[in-house]
């Protein structure tokens, strides 16, 4: 186990631990949580060994394997497939080993990698890797796309999949969320689940953090807590305790009577449909934690709009996409007609790659439409977040010196007065206090970016917002307090998130984007994850089915009529159309058959081949396993050797084979 005895930990001359204790058993699956610059990253520099502990004891099994995610942007031509299979450290060390032998001539030695390499997986190491590829998001062809063909976010997940493959006993995932769809979420919720060994996560998803954890850790005062349950049951135990202690609790009435007017209001508001009745239950959870909530010291709201258009906008028959310079258009969405009305609330849902970025970048006009119309409400003003927004921010400039250009941009515009003490004090409403405002925004982390791009939009008094994964670097007050404004705005909504606890906080209703069209989605977010996880199960069952495939395709007998059945005359014309068409019929088949019938061929000949050599490979490790002479281990680690990588080359030319037989 793990174990934290009285540790005292430092960061430069700030008292991060201070006296702290916890107990971390084998198997546990742990979520640390805290505040920001509470000390949870340096928590796992402890853990990693990258620090040791200023006083007090720290232990941790010598003899544990620890897997984490490299922060660092990987720069290699090496192939997805490959990058990956690099994760496992203990087949680059026999494959390494194995190099060795055979440089040696060492036949005890091949015998000994060869039996390490089978106990080890290496037969299915290429599949395993791929799988974790294909769950977290990647087409099929970009399996051996080399790893600096895909941008940062994509790279990033190359490197968790690359963690997932490594075999350990800890592993350690410091906001592993923040670069994935809903749908790669959910995949790796299915797989931590399955996981045996220890794992301790931070992350500022709840749902994420519900789904996969047991235990929480958290850090607070420089001390550590341990909390029997997952995110949710330590909010409602931490709420309890803040009651119990009355901790600063005559402060908190304010906060909390207007926590509690807003969810009456949103309460009496919302329908009966299966989304507003996910926004009951999320407004019931902030009722049992309202003392947690008001302890927060950080809120927000967004201004009245000064108009709100109905409708706000039409979208008619509508293509949506991208054009690259000097190439055809490139289509996604098809014949899209929807209209978006003041006041809805629509979180916008879709696997991967479908176009969810796409419609709203359009919508927020930072693509043209490729066909169609899209007609706006007079006086529409829209409120984009984007995730590359982040990277929009210049980095130089300081907070206020956005803001006064801002302001300066909006000029008779402006709704807000624009001295230099108002800005001050506007940012200081976000966070940004004292020394903040004049800092550099190059230098700030990733939730102090968001939490400026949030304060920028907010300004504009927007009447539609659109918001495209607005959370990745917000920790879970912060996620807390847009929650709130987002419910009290008083506009129109259009979420893309894979944070389902904002989704289910603050949308009523849902659209699907998938196979080239949008439509309404009548269901909530767990009917949403049921639909992905069966898309996903359906997808891979086409794949193996066609792979797997070497029937010749037989012709439907013709249905045997009843014994009394007396024939029907049939005008000759049809007759002689319905001859046509059988002769027809009858040679494509055979053009189909002349086509398939080499690889089928081939493909049988493989098959068969394959499973002598999986007879061989058998017979000679269980050959090895008996005492054998020098000589004898020598000749049946190279007749194994030769075996795996005649399989390995047929195992890739069966699946060729299947691909051309399914072409055709």
């Amino acid at each position: 186990m793990i174990t934290l005895k009285n540790v005292i930990l430092r960061r430069s001359a700030k008292v991060l631990l201070d006296g702290a204790s916890a107990t971390i058993n084998p198997g546990e699956k742990v979520g640390l949580v805290g505040r920001n610059g509470a000390g949870k990253s340096t928590l796992f520099a402890l853990f990693n060994g990258t620090l040791h502990e200023d006083g007090g004891d720290f232990s941790i099994p010598k003899q544990w394997r620890m897997a984490q995610v490299a922060q660092n942007m990987p720069e290699t031509d090496e192939s997805a497939t490959q990058f990956v299979l690099g994760g496992d450290t203990r087949l680059t060390e026999l494959h390494a080993a194995l190099s060795a032998a055979e440089a040696a001539n060492d036949g005890m030695a091949l015998a000994h990698v060869y039996t390490d390499l089978a106990d080890a997986g290496d037969h299915d190491a290429v599949p395993r890797a791929q799988a974790l590829i294909l769950g977290l998001g990647f087409q099929a062809h970009e399996l051996d796309a080399p790893v600096n063909s895909f941008s940062g976010g994509w790279r990033m997940r190359l490197q968790l999949a690359r963690a997932l493959m490594c075999p350990s006993d800890l592993l350690l995932l410091d906001e592993p969320t923040n670069h994935l769809d809903l749908d790669a979420l959910v995949w790796l919720e299915s797989w931590l689940k399955k996981y045996q060994g220890t794992m301790i996560v931070i992350s500022h998803d709840r749902e994420f953090l519900d789904a996969v954890t047991g235990v929480t850790l958290h850090i607070e005062h420089a001390r550590l807590t341990r909390y029997g349950g997952n995110y949710s049951k330590f909010e409602e135990l931490r709420a309890q305790q803040l009651e119990l202690q009355q901790v600063a609790f005559a402060k908190q009435q304010d906060k909390i009577a207007h926590l509690q007017k807003f969810i009456d209001r949103f309460k009496a508001k919302a329908s009966k449909a299966r989304q507003a009745q996910s926004r009951v239950k999320a407004l019931e959870r902030m009722e049992k934690v309202a003392p947690l909530l008001a302890e927060a010291d950080f809120t927000f709201e967004f201004k009245e709009p000064g108009n709100i258009p109905n409708p706000m906008m039409s979208i008619t028959d509508a293509s949506f996409g991208y054009q690259a310079e000097g190439e055809a258009p490139k289509t996604i969405l098809r014949g899209v007609s929807r209209s978006v009305l003041a006041g809805q609330r629509i979180g916008i849902l879709g696997a991967n790659g479908q176009g969810k970025s796409t419609l709203v970048k359009t919508i927020a006009h930072d693509m043209a439409p490729l066909a169609g119309t899209i007609t706006e409400g007079k006086g529409l003003r829209i409120g984009y977040f984007a995730q590359q927004e982040l990277d929009v921010l210049r980095p130089q400039d300081t907070p206020l010196e956005h803001m006064a250009r801002l302001a300066r941009e909006m000029g008779a515009d402006a709704r807000e007065p624009a001295r230099e003490q108002d800005l001050r004090s506007y940012l200081g409403s976000f966070n940004f206090s004292g020394d903040m405002v004049k800092q550099a925004v190059g230098t700030m982390s990733g939730g102090e970016k968001a939490r400026l791009v949030l304060a920028m939009m907010v300004w504009q008094r927007p009447n539609l917002l659109l918001l495209d994964e607005p959370t990745n670097h917000l920790d879970l007050a912060t996620r807390e307090a847009l929650a709130m404004a987002l419910n009290e705005f008083e506009g129109t909504l259009m979420l893309v998130s894979h944070d389902r606890a904002l989704l289910r906080a603050v949308c009523d209703e849902f659209w699907l984007v998938g196979r080239g069209v949008v439509k309404d989605f009548d269901g909530d977010l767990d009917d949403y994850q049921r639909y992905l996880l069966d898309e996903s199960k359906r997808l891979r069952e086409a794949a193996r089915s066609a792979a797997a495939s070497d029937k010749t395709q037989q012709e439907p007998a013709a249905p045997a009529l009843p014994p009394a059945a007396a024939p029907v005359a049939v005008p000759a014309t049809a007759a002689r159309e319905t001859r046509d068409q059988r002769r027809q019929d009858a040679q494509a088949r055979q053009q189909l058959a002349e086509k398939t019938r080499p690889l089928k061929r081939e493909l049988e000949q493989t098959d068969r081949r394959m499973a002598a050599l999986g007879a061989e490979k058998s017979a000679l490790e269980q050959k090895l396993a008996q005492p054998l002479s020098a000589a004898e281990i020598a000749e049946c680690g190279k007749r194994l050797k030769r075996a795996a990588e005649e399989l390995e080359t047929l195992e890739q030319r069966w699946l060729e084979l299947s691909q051309q037989i399914e072409e055709i």
